[in-house]
């Protein structure tokens, strides 16, 4: 018996299937596409906000987010698409484009940004400057051994270190540096000059230098030695009884070698002490303090510390005083700056027994601080101006002696040293007369 045979579909419903499998395929097809687009989106915002970030830098922020936070400040005009704009500008309108070099721009905006602040000592230091400047402070580099600022807009020398290739041609605090080998130094900043003066041992560096009294600038050859900074050094004057103790800077190291010619110094038979700062351009801060902690008694003013913003901050000595019952004659002059300025001053400002010769000194009276960045850069930030244990204000100022005597052409010429035997005179009357300022 033959089995009957299914009736067939009608063919509208297997046009209906068809057409339902089709649309389902089509809506799969826009999900994937949807998901592709999407990702391309991400991708290129991304690319976008890569090429403002470096790809080293950790934590950091899109543009968009820097202008938000941009807008609590003072001045809410200010967008940072302006510099954006300026940079792609350049990158698409400059002559050499293939040229530059993204990493100089970016160093060159930062030191032009803090350049604006107006303070010549708030520098940003790309690599090599920052690894010239660990140099500086560690006390061992390779150069002409002079201390450098930049000053009403030129170059000028602070002071030349004891024994350095700088000393030894006689280059002097207050020289202007015109040029460094033929390249004029206007516009330039005190890291690019350092960085150009610096180099090996044994090379030659030439420095155009104007100095009051000459006629014309005056070509100066140097050679380059490795600069080792001894900071202190202690020799005794009048039969063992005076003990002339110089610093010619306020490195890592000097405490420590304060301390060991302690010993020395407070024999019975040192009636006195001449402090010679003349030519140091400071150093560390914590340093300068810890120093004044074995000339002052316990809980003395070192300095004050005024952030601008009308709080002002105590430092104070730490206690260890050896020192501060010898008479003292503390010489300084023009090359005296920032931390030989504070030792100065907070000992003048508290101690009946001290007396300063010399000349005005430089008047450094800024505090900064030294904060690392990515890309082995850092910056160097003023955050405080510094005042004596009295308040007196020295930036720019400077501290005048009570005694002024200067050392002129042909006291140099002759080996004569008016400030120093001033100083050996007034330890010798407060010696014998117990005489006070």
């Amino acid at each position: 018996m033959m089995q009957p045979i299914e009736p067939q579909q009608p063919e509208p419903m297997r046009s209906e299937l068809y057409k339902n499998k089709e649309l389902r395929h089509f809506h799969r097809s826009l999900g994937i596409f949807f998901v592709i687009f999407l990702l391309a989106l991400f991708f290129w915002g991304g690319f976008e906000v890569g090429k403002r970030v470096p790809s080293d830098v950790q934590g950091a922020i899109s543009l968009d987010r820097a202008i938000i936070l941009n807008e609590t400040q003072n001045d809410a005009t200010v967008d940072f698409s302006l510099f954006w704009d300026a940079w792609d500008l350049l990158k698409e309108k400059y002559v050499d484009h293939d040229k530059i070099d993204a990493h100089a721009l970016l160093y060159g905006a930062i030191k032009g940004m803090l350049a604006a602040s107006g303070d010549p000592y708030t520098t940003f230091f790309d690599p090599q400057q920052s690894r010239l400047f660990t140099e500086d402070i560690n006390g061992s580099f390779e150069g002409i051994g002079a201390e450098i600022e930049a000053r009403r807009n030129v170059i000028m020398v602070v002071a030349p270190l004891d024994g350095s290739p700088a000393a030894k041609v006689d280059l002097r605090p207050g020289d202007i540096i015109l040029e460094i080998d033929g390249e004029k130094t206007d516009g330039m900043s005190v890291e690019e000059a350092a960085a150009k003066i610096r180099g090996p041992k044994g090379k030659e560096v030439v420095l155009m230098i104007f100095r009051e009294g000459f006629s014309k600038p005056q070509e100066t050859s140097i050679i380059r030695d490795v600069i080792e900074v001894r900071s202190v050094r202690l020799e005794f004057l009048e039969n063992d009884t005076i003990a002339h103790l110089r610093i010619s800077q306020f490195s890592a190291d000097t405490e420590k070698e304060i301390r060991a010619v302690l010993p020395r110094i407070t024999n019975a038979k040192t009636k006195g002490i001449i402090l010679d700062v003349r030519n140091n351009p400071g150093g560390f801060l914590d340093v300068a303090v810890n120093i004044a902690s074995i000339m002052l008694p316990k809980d003395a003013v070192v300095l004050i510390e005024d952030d601008g913003q009308g709080n002002q901050k105590k430092l104070f000595a730490k206690g260890g005083d050896r020192l501060s019952e010898i008479p003292t004659v503390i010489l300084i002059n023009e090359g005296s700056a920032s931390a030989a300025e504070i030792i100065a001053g907070a000992l003048n400002d508290h101690r009946a027994n001290v007396v300063l010769v010399g000349e005005k000194s430089f008047g450094k009276g800024s505090v900064q601080e030294l904060i690392p960045l990515s890309q082995e850069t850092s910056m160097k930030v003023t955050v405080a101006k510094w005042l004596t244990p009295n308040g007196h204000q020295i930036n720019e100022i400077g501290i005048e002696p009570e005694h002024t005597i200067t050392l002129t052409e042909e006291d140099r010429d002759d080996g004569r040293d008016p400030q120093l035997e001033k100083a050996r005179e007034i330890i010798r009357e407060m010696g014998s007369d117990d005489v006070g300022t």
